[in-house]
């Protein structure tokens, strides 16, 4: 049975330790892919992630209930990408070059799959807020309430982006095969 989230919150309060446990055993694996698919290095996604479930503990007793927990963490979790991105100088598409060794040894992408390749190029060129918009929503298949939750916008405006971003994609893949 899956852990529920209010039981997590429970369970942290009751018991750090053992909570926090729960926490990471919970989001530990959709958080780093979360953050994987904004930053592309397993490195810095390593990093981000760690350093999302500190500011998680650290900031707890601040979370309200104002928007569904898994929201609030998926939050931190973009903004800890986009401090790593801004952190590094760089965008977060490094350029996703098939000589580039760096990334098939842990399989963030299949290289044999030219579909996979193309798609997260596609991607990447993507502005931030639109990247993030249809990663959480293609990816993680979150409802436009939910993005919006987690980037501070309107489910409107989520909706918007991520439908851009689908538009701008099919038209990257159509003039890029």
């Amino acid at each position: 049975m899956p852990i529920d989230n209010n039981d997590i919150i429970k369970a942290i309060k009751a018991n750090p330790e053992q909570g926090f446990r729960e926490l990471m055993s919970r989001f530990m694996e959709p958080v780093y892919w979360h953050i994987r698919r904004l930053v592309v290095a397993h490195e810095d996604a390593q990093d981000a992630a760690q350093e999302t479930f500190v500011r998680i503990y650290r900031s707890l007793d601040q979370y309200y209930g104002e928007r569904s927990f898994s929201a609030w963490i998926y939050r931190i979790a973009t903004n800890e990408a986009l401090r790593m991105i801004e952190r590094n100088n760089r965008r977060a598409c490094r350029a996703l070059d098939e000589t580039d060794t760096s990334f098939t040894a842990d399989a963030y992408i299949d290289y044999t799959d030219v579909e996979a390749v193309q798609l997260q190029r596609a991607i990447h060129t993507l502005p931030t807020k639109q990247q993030v918009a249809f990663n959480l929503r293609y990816y993680d298949e979150m409802s436009y309430e939910e993005i919006a939750n987690v980037t501070g916008s309107t489910a409107g405006a989520a909706k918007s982006n991520y439908h851009l971003a689908k538009d701008k994609i099919v038209e990257y893949l159509k003039t890029n095969d």
